[in-house]
Formats: structure tokens, sequence, C-alpha cells
């Protein structure tokens, strides 16, 4: 899908300020001294380091080299805010489907290869009114050096009105083990893409895939217990 509009030379502000399904996570981050940093990227970056005071934040020759660092950095942030497993939980609530939990299921698709089907629902949460959605694909299309596609998400970032609802008290228990939240983090201040391991990208990988769509593919679909799979991994056994 292609948006052909010109590109804003303006700054981003620090969108994930009160991005929904990130919006506990930083409620205690300074958001006027992000605003004074130069573009959303290293707003990302400075809210990840909260994990790790100790950690440089990593520069790259390129722009698109930058965002497909960023977008690794905002993916694992976005597992990691407490409200991930219950975000995600109501997007296979069929009364009252959940755009907000389509941010987390993009993320999950982005680290196990879906590229395009997490762009399938990024765009999705995005038309939802999720800023957080519209942020990825700001990256996502950057990273691909497709810069006018990029333009246009970025401004949709800044101006999309949000959801219009409360944002939910995070749930209790966690998407994901807290030693793989941990480890994603991680590998991506040493600069890696960061990947699940291999019994949780099985759960992704057995979803069930809709037919190929004219745009995106095969674009793998959300199962009621996909938030129930990736706490217990195969074979019923719990990730450590």
């Amino acid at each position: 899908m292609r948006h052909a509009r010109e590109p804003d030379p303006g700054p981003i502000d620090a969108l994930l300020e009160d991005a929904e399904v990130l919006g506990d996570t930083y409620d205690d981050y300074d958001t006027a001294a992000a605003r004074s940093r130069a573009g959303a990227r290293r707003t990302v970056r400075a809210a990840a380091c909260r994990t790790d005071p100790g950690a440089a934040p990593l520069r790259y020759p390129s722009a698109h080299e930058q965002a497909a660092h960023d977008l690794s950095l905002a993916v694992a942030l976005v597992l990691n805010a407490p409200e991930a497993a219950a975000s995600l939980g109501r997007l296979v609530d069929h009364d009252r489907i959940d755009p907000e939990g389509a941010v987390v299921f993009a993320a999950l698709l982005h680290l196990t290869g879906h590229r395009d089907a997490a762009q399938f629902w990024w765009q999705f949460a995005a038309g939802g009114g999720n800023r957080t959605a519209a942020f990825c694909l700001f990256l996502a299309h950057q990273q691909r050096a497709e810069f006018k596609d990029a333009a246009y998400w970025r401004r949709q970032s800044r101006h999309l009105p949000g959801s219009g609802r409360p944002v939910a008290p995070p749930a209790l228990s966690s998407l994901l083990p807290e030693t793989v939240r941990h480890d994603l983090l991680s590998q991506c201040h040493h600069g890696r893409h960061p990947t699940l391991p291999a019994a949780l990208e099985a759960v992704i990988n057995r979803l069930r895939v809709d037919s190929a769509d004219e745009d995106f593919g095969e674009v793998p679909q959300p199962a009621p217990s996909l938030t129930d799979d990736l706490t217990r991994g195969t074979g019923g056994r719990p990730i450590d």
C-alpha cells in the first residue's frame, strides 16, 4: 500500500508519550527532555536505556540501518510493556477486536521474519488510531528506503487522534517470560536483530495463515490460545 504525499520536514514529537500499548511504561520518563532531542528515534533509544543506564545509544552510518535498529528496539519495548498480554488477548475477542493488540501481534510477527504480515497488522492498528503502530510503519518504510511512505507515517504518528479510550490497568502477567524480554533488549543494545527462542518462534509459525492478501501475501492470524501458548511454549512446558 503506497501513500504518495510530500514529506514533512519538521521533527517528530515524543509520540510514545501517549501511545496506548506503551502508555504505563513511560509514566516516569522525562518527556520534556525527550522533545529537545532531534527525532523520535532518539526518544525511543533514550527510553530503552532506562533498562540499562550504562548502555550508549547506537548510531549507524545510514538512515536505513538506523531505522532497522530503532524498529527492533521499538518492537522489544512493545513486547516488554506490562499491558502487552492483555492487549493481545483482546485482539482475538470477536465481539470487540482491539486494534491495540495488533501492535503486539505485529511485533511478534516482525521478530519471526513475517515482515509483510507485520506491516498489515500495524496498518490495521494505525487505522484504529494507534500512534505506536504508525511509528513502527515509519521505521519499517525508512528501513526499506521508501521515504515518501516513511514521511507519511511519520506525520500520522504525530496527528492520529488516538483510540479515545482510557488506558486499561496493566495485566498482572507478562506476555513473555522475563528472561526472554530481557534478552530481546540486550540483543538490541548489542546491535543485533532480536529473535525469540525457537520454542516461541514455533508458536508463531504454527498459526493459521489467511489466504494470500493482494498487498501483503500470506498473513498469519492470531489464535484465541496465542497468549497462553507463548507463556507455555511447546509441549506445555514453561519457557525459562
